[in-house]
């Protein structure tokens, strides 16, 4: 099911008001979390519903005897079971093919020719996010950072809990868990709030990112077609399109949760007004950069090694981050490329120069500021070009036809032009609110105090989201 469905406009509200009747009784509303979630993500292809299930009780099951045993060596052993499972969903599901292909590719290269087939597997929606999420569950048990749940239903309400199952955040145990274990309370401020933050995901959904991809996808496909001018254009709309899709899935879903009492973290903070790479990473999908940092680049020495190893540690954690993304060398390229980026940052030890947000305290940013943060955003918008391209050849054939500035055909004509009469007004728009919001949670959360003024921008981003809201399409990181 889709947040911008007529499914979920029907499902939300039949959910919120059941949920809210058993606002006594925790059990019936985790029993009820839990039936809508399982619903929720059946509608793509129930069968995957076994893969979540499967997970769930496995790392239940772990995370109590974890809790139970002292013996190093047993819960190493516990460890290694629940990583093995869920990496290995991880490892037939999304990157089987992958490394089929690699290794044919490879002895290839040695004059040897293998006849293979690839297997016909589907990938499970969301089953990045869900694996990451009971994953860090048994690693802190591990860790004796957390203590196992004792009750299956709770926890199976944490794994598959709907806002945030199929595309984040990705929340920690620590976090959500103890939210789903006790008592929550309606709370008007919190439920108007939430109703405001799905509304400015819309907005930035359906109203940019779809409009955007009517661009982008021919720009990209056809990239062979379009002069310069167009493809910088295609990169920079895509730019805007993966922000407004996915900073528009993580506030729809935080939104939602907070209808239900329930808080997830933070997962964008105005990443495209950072100064650098390093604090782009501190507001870009935060949830999966600190996953990376607590469970993979301080276990591996963080910065507490030699600078050989701290190289090793940091082109690992943006390595995996790119294959986590997908089973593409797109992917994997893309995450070196914004390793080296950040690298000379960490040796010059400039890295956490700008912790605050940009402008702090004024108006308007210096020209210095304004410098660094178009300087970053190019730099952003250029690695997107690996990203979105389908193989690295056409990626660098699609920044080598850039320079192509001469170039003319019939594609250009093609090209539906008019649509950046409204895409960019769209754009500047959310950029003018995301702006006067940047120290906040999300694009609209503080508005004049004018109550007329305040409406009137709630009443013109629905008309928006309204008409814009034409068919069903899929959010960006579903495939991931």
């Amino acid at each position: 099911m889709l947040f911008n469905s007529i499914e979920y406009l029907f499902f939300l509200p039949i959910v919120f008001a059941l949920y809210w009747c058993f606002s006594k009784k925790i059990q019936m509303q985790n029993i009820l979390l839990l039936v809508a979630s399982y619903f929720f993500y059946a509608l793509w292809d129930y069968r995957f519903l076994s893969l979540i299930i499967i997970s769930s009780l496995t790392d239940f099951v772990i995370g109590l005897k974890l809790h139970q045993e002292k013996r190093t060596s047993i819960r190493k052993v516990l460890l290694i079971a629940s990583l093995t499972v869920n990496l290995g969903f991880l490892l037939v599901f999304k990157y089987c093919n992958f490394f089929v292909d690699s290794f044919s590719d490879l002895i290839a290269l040695f004059g040897f020719q293998t006849n293979y087939t690839t297997l016909n597997i589907v990938l499970p929606v969301g089953i990045s996010f869900y694996t990451f999420q009971t994953l860090s569950y048994t690693i802190d048990i591990y860790r004796n950072k957390l203590e196992s749940s004792k009750s299956a239903l709770n926890f199976f309400t944490y794994v598959a809990f709907f806002p945030q199952l199929v595309a984040g955040p990705i929340e920690r145990a620590s976090n959500l868990l103890p939210q789903i274990e006790k008592r929550r309370t309606f709370s008007y401020d919190e439920a108007k709030d939430g109703m405001r933050q799905i509304l400015w995901g819309l907005f930035k959904k359906v109203a940019i990112a779809d409009n955007c991809a009517l661009l982008v996808d021919p720009i990209f496909d056809n990239y062979q077609d379009y002069n310069g001018f167009i493809l910088i254009l295609g990169a920079i709309l895509f730019a805007f399109q993966i922000y407004g899709d996915f900073s528009g899935y993580s506030d729809i879903a935080i939104g939602t949760a907070k209808l239900f009492g329930v808080k997830l973290m933070q997962n964008f903070a105005t990443p495209y007004f950072s100064r650098d790479i390093a604090e782009f990473w501190r507001r870009w999908h935060i949830s999966l950069s600190t996953w990376f940092r607590d469970y993979l680049y301080i276990p591996l020495g963080g910065s507490r090694v030699t600078q050989l190893l701290q190289l090793r540690n940091i082109f690992a954690i943006f390595l995996v981050s790119g294959f986590w993304h997908g089973a593409n060398w797109t992917f994997i390229l893309w995450g070196g490329i914004h390793a080296v980026c950040y690298i000379p940052q960490v040796f010059s030890k400039t890295n956490r120069r700008f912790l605050d947000w940009v402008a702090k305290n004024k108006m308007v940013p210096s020209l210095y500021e304004l410098y660094r943060v178009f300087l970053t955003f190019f730099i952003v918008t250029f690695a997107w070009i690996f990203f979105r391209a389908p193989s690295i050849e056409d990626a660098f054939k699609y920044i080598g036809s850039i320079f192509k500035f001469n170039n003319s055909s019939d594609g250009y004509f093609q090209l539906d032009i008019n649509l950046l009469n409204y895409i960019i007004p769209f754009i500047l728009m959310m950029l003018v609110f995301e702006w006067f919001n940047r120290a906040y949670e999300y694009g609209i959360k503080q508005l004049p105090s004018n109550i007329f003024v305040r409406y009137s921008i709630y009443i013109f981003l629905s008309l928006i989201v309204l008409q814009y809201l034409y068919g069903e399409s899929e959010f960006i990181y579903f495939q991931f």
